[in-house]
């Protein structure tokens, strides 16, 4: 390494530390400052910005990882014409199941295996842009209220819902019932939104996300990296996450489905995931950061750098489409990094 190098690695260190120092004691970074961070390049360079992003979450969150697991309570012929979903009717994606809602018993049996894998929460996720409600032939909307009930009432874990675009007066249905949080992503930020989905709006996401706060339910929103986006497309879904107050950030890594029209898309690579990762906690470092969909196509052994590098929560077991890693093997991670699983506390 020549002086210039070395005095440019000193720079940084000492840049990152007196940034993360003042995050850590309450300061906000501005978007300018985020994209300078999008700026850092190299392995080496870019772990030491995953280091700083990790003592950010330590002050700010402590060493508990929010566990949660999920189940596709009704999948396919989806109307929405999502990219990269292989749930769409528009671009029905290969091995994509087709099933209309599942039945209280068969939710509530899935519901039973989360919580003996130590899942402290539950998430009830339909496709569709909303799930059917009061209609004449059907009250999908009044059999998922029935179903948190029973869950409530028969397993430890707590139920969150995923089931698209919701009104005031469903978020507060839903509040009654016992949902403590809903799950609604925005995916990206409102300028590349179109690029993805047209059958809706980014604006309608939001408004969803502000009935459910407007309930008093805690807003489960994040997004998809890897999509064609850019840079400042992420550095925008951030500071919207951060400007909405939503408590928990899924960061989903896109692992392309064949027949979809991201299907060819590049993955990112295990370094570009991880300094995703620890952007987001520079611009959120309150909030819950959760390992979703694409964790292990796209980081594999990575995974637990990605724990080093700002998440503190995690999906355990298998997503909507795809098969996870086993909840056995995501405890055995936690363990090796002195980090617990549990429910971690909203610590804004």
């Amino acid at each position: 390494m020549n002086q210039q190098e070395i005095i440019q690695e000193i720079t940084l260190n000492q840049w990152l530390k007196q940034l993360s120092n003042q995050i850590i004691n309450g300061y906000k970074i501005s978007r300018e400052e985020a994209l300078n961070l999008t700026q850092i390049e190299g392995e080496e360079n870019i772990l030491l910005l995953c280091e700083y992003a990790d003592s950010i979450r330590q002050a700010r969150c402590g060493n508990i990882v929010d566990l949660c697991s999920i189940v596709n309570i009704k999948s396919g012929n989806c109307s929405e014409n999502c990219s990269f979903c292989s749930q769409s009717v528009h671009h029905q994606g290969k091995d994509s199941p087709v099933y209309g809602l599942k039945s209280r018993e068969e939710i509530l049996e899935y519901a039973k295996a989360a919580d003996a894998a130590g899942a402290k929460r539950f998430c009830l996720v339909s496709q569709g842009r909303g799930i059917k409600y009061n209609s004449p032939k059907s009250n999908e909307f009044e059999e998922v209220l029935e179903t948190v009930k029973q869950i409530i009432a028969e397993t430890n874990v707590k139920p969150c819902c995923a089931l698209g675009e919701v009104t005031l007066e469903q978020a507060q249905a839903l509040k009654e019932a016992g949902v403590t949080r809903y799950n609604h992503n925005l995916e990206s930020s409102s300028n590349f939104y179109d690029k993805i989905v047209t059958t809706h709006t980014w604006n309608d996401r939001v408004n969803t996300v502000k009935n459910l706060k407007k309930a008093g339910i805690q807003a489960c929103t994040g997004g998809i990296m890897g999509m064609g986006e850019t840079w400042a497309d992420r550095i925008d879904l951030a500071l919207s996450l951060r400007e909405l107050e939503v408590e928990s950030v899924p960061i989903n890594l896109l692992n392309p489905r064949e027949g979809t029209p991201l299907g060819e898309e590049r993955k990112l690579t295990p370094l570009e995931a991880v300094k995703v990762i620890a952007i987001f906690r520079f611009v959120l470092p309150t909030q819950i950061l959760r390992y979703a969909g694409g964790r292990e196509a796209v980081l594999g052994e990575w995974q637990r750098q990605g724990l080093k590098s700002g998440i503190n929560a995690m999906l355990i077991g298998n997503y909507l489409t795809t098969l996870g890693q086993s909840p056995e093997d995501d405890h055995a991670m936690l363990a090796e990094l002195g980090l617990e699983g549990g429910e971690t506390p909203i610590n804004n």
